[in-house]
């Protein structure tokens, strides 16, 4: 038993090196696999645990140290690991000292093997993994969070301290270490709304509007922002608030107009007060009177073009009429643009002449 390490710390002697020796080392590897398995069943206890966590380690280095054959070394680490698993699933060791030698190989082994809590769960029974976990999390949370814009770091450590904290989220199904997780990491849009659809999907939905208000605000109605709109708007309606979810549409048009808000809103009020908040909306683009709020303004005007009401075209002309003296130099062109396309609708045609357009 004793000579297993030196074994495998001979196989791994310059795996970088001259491939030629390589098969007759990796079988001396394996061989140390099949051994402690056979172990396991002849002389289980404390003094085997101990042995497979040396060679555990020896492999982890190994993976760590070279590049070659790093892939088969990470399956083995890995094959080895589910050994480790059972012989401390017959001998119960310590449950404080076996989450601490879990949680060292992979915060100094990020890469390889990677630790299936589940394969652990006699072993450290509530007490290793309320310290298992307790001190995952106080090294989570000394972690940075990734700013809005910032471009991640993913160091070692870190990469490390994810990978346990995802795995220790799935395997106890805790909400809350989920969201911590996804909280480090703010750097779009994107992030802020994986943050908002958990808390949502697990019936907190304060918090979720509460999350979507700061990723609205940390986008600026671009990237994600569609996406953060209806969240909220699913959940205000689904609290039957209707005027809430307006508001929040409203509120990110005002902050940075687009065509796909304003057609939310009208979806949401056009049976009920449409034609003061489709006013309200247009004076916004008119009082705004930006490149893109004049952009909004002309796809808006084509939208309700399109409705063909006697109602909007004549709304349509008069917004056509506020177009002329925010963009006398470019008006002509759109005007004409506008007339191309609806050259067989005889009424509006009319209906601009009439005008003096």
């Amino acid at each position: 038993m004793t000579s297993l390490p030196a074994a495998v710390a001979s196989a791994l002697l310059e795996a970088d090196g001259e491939d030629a020796d390589w098969p007759a080392r990796w079988q001396a590897l394996t061989g140390v696999s099949v051994e402690l398995q056979s172990l396991l069943v002849t002389d289980p206890g404390p003094e085997l645990v101990g042995l497979i966590e040396q060679i555990v380690t020896q492999l982890a280095d190994g993976v760590a140290s070279t590049r070659r054959h790093r892939v088969e070394l990470a399956e083995l680490a890995h094959r080895v690991l589910g050994t480790h698993a059972r012989a401390c699933a017959q001998t119960r060791p310590d449950p404080v000292r076996l989450a601490d030698w879990l949680l060292d190989l992979q915060l100094r082994h990020p890469d390889a093997p990677d630790v299936s809590l589940a394969a652990y769960a006699d072993a450290l029974d509530e007490e290793g993994l309320s310290h298992y976990r307790e001190r995952a999390v106080t090294l989570f949370e000394l972690l940075p969070v990734i700013g809005f814009g910032e471009t991640g770091r993913y160091d070692r450590e870190r990469w490390a301290l994810l990978r346990i904290m995802e795995e220790l989220a799935e395997y106890t199904d805790d909400v809350d270490l989920q969201l911590l997780v996804l909280s480090k990491d703010l750097s779009s849009g994107w992030h802020y709304l994986q943050v908002a659809t958990v808390l949502r999907d697990n019936g907190r939905g304060d918090e979720a509007l509460d999350w979507v208000d700061r990723g609205l605000h940390a986008v600026g109605g671009r990237g994600a922002a569609l996406r953060l709109i209806d969240l909220a708007v699913e959940e205000h309606l689904r609290r039957g608030s209707p005027p809430r979810a307006v508001e929040v549409c409203k509120q990110a048009f005002f902050a940075r107009p687009n065509l796909d808000v304003y057609l939310k809103i009208r979806a949401l009020v056009v049976h009920t007060d449409w034609p003061p908040v489709r006013a309200e909306l247009v004076n916004h683009l008119v009082q705004d009177g930006s490149r893109l709020a004049i952009e909004v303004y002309r796809r808006i005007v084509e939208v309700e073009l399109a409705r063909r009401g006697i109602e909007e075209q004549e709304l349509v002309v008069e917004w056509l009429h506020q177009l002329r003296g925010l963009q006398p130099d470019a008006f002509a062109d759109y005007l004409e643009h506008i007339k191309s396309r609806h050259v067989a609708d005889r009424q509006l045609l009319d209906e601009l002449s009439r005008r003096g357009l």
